[in-house]
């Protein structure tokens, strides 16, 4: 059964975004905390696998990642006249559909990680913001025993990964999802069991969503 948010217009699902540190344990809490409210998970637009391979191999494709690829380190820098608009417009395209794609998520309900859920959804009824994050060592450990792959191959994709979803975030919507000041909660995975992590997040998505019914809906809903 879901849990839900009453409000005017019925009954709206609940909402949780996940931004993580690399290794923070997101692919094992965030789909936890989906079925503990019963809403969908929504995973991250990119994997770590596509990241790296994007940023080794400079792959030759039209997708998102590759043009952030192009368009990050000076790109525009290198490209003149009428180009310098037409990479502005793939831009503005590639920020509008991502966009909709959370909103949409958000309007079925769900756990949405990545995407710069928290910025996106910053005032969206009820929904909380989560940053997973946790001591650089463990964090490193986690992924590489989690990815199957060995410490140098883990350490190598953390440095790169965190710099890269930052970098996608202050590229695409001006923010840096580093900072604290967009999330509700802010969890660290290395003091504590992930198990944990994922009942104190239940606990407070149903807790802020509670806090955001109108008193009026809060009394009907009581009777």
């Amino acid at each position: 059964m879901s849990d839900t948010l009453p409000g005017a217009a019925g009954s709206q699902r609940l909402v949780v975004t996940l931004f993580e540190s690399y290794g923070s344990g997101a692919s094992y809490i965030g789909p936890r905390v989906a079925r503990a409210l019963g809403v969908p998970f929504h995973e991250q637009a990119f994997s770590s696998q596509q990241i790296e391979d994007a940023a080794e191999q400079r792959v030759e494709d039209e997708g998102a990642l590759s043009r952030f690829f192009g368009t990050v380190g000076g790109y525009y820098a290198g490209i003149e006249g009428p180009s310098v608009a037409m990479a502005q417009r793939d831009d503005y395209e590639l920020v509008l559909e991502n966009t909709r794609v959370v909103q949409e998520e958000a309007r079925q309900g769900g756990v949405i990680t990545g995407r710069n859920g928290a910025m996106i959804l910053a005032n969206w009824p009820g929904a909380l913001h989560v940053k997973l994050d946790g001591p650089l060592e463990q964090r490193i450990e986690r992924a590489a025993r989690d990815g199957g792959i060995d410490i140098q191959q883990a350490a190598k994709r953390q440095k790169r990964e965190d710099q890269v979803r930052a970098d996608m975030s202050l590229q695409f919507y001006h923010w840096d999802p580093r900072e604290t000041d967009r999330y509700d909660l802010v969890v660290n995975t290395g003091t504590m069991d992930l198990d944990t992590c994922v009942d104190i997040i239940v606990a407070a998505a149903r807790i802020k969503a509670r806090s955001a019914i109108p008193a009026s809906a809060s009394r009907e809903a009581g009777r």
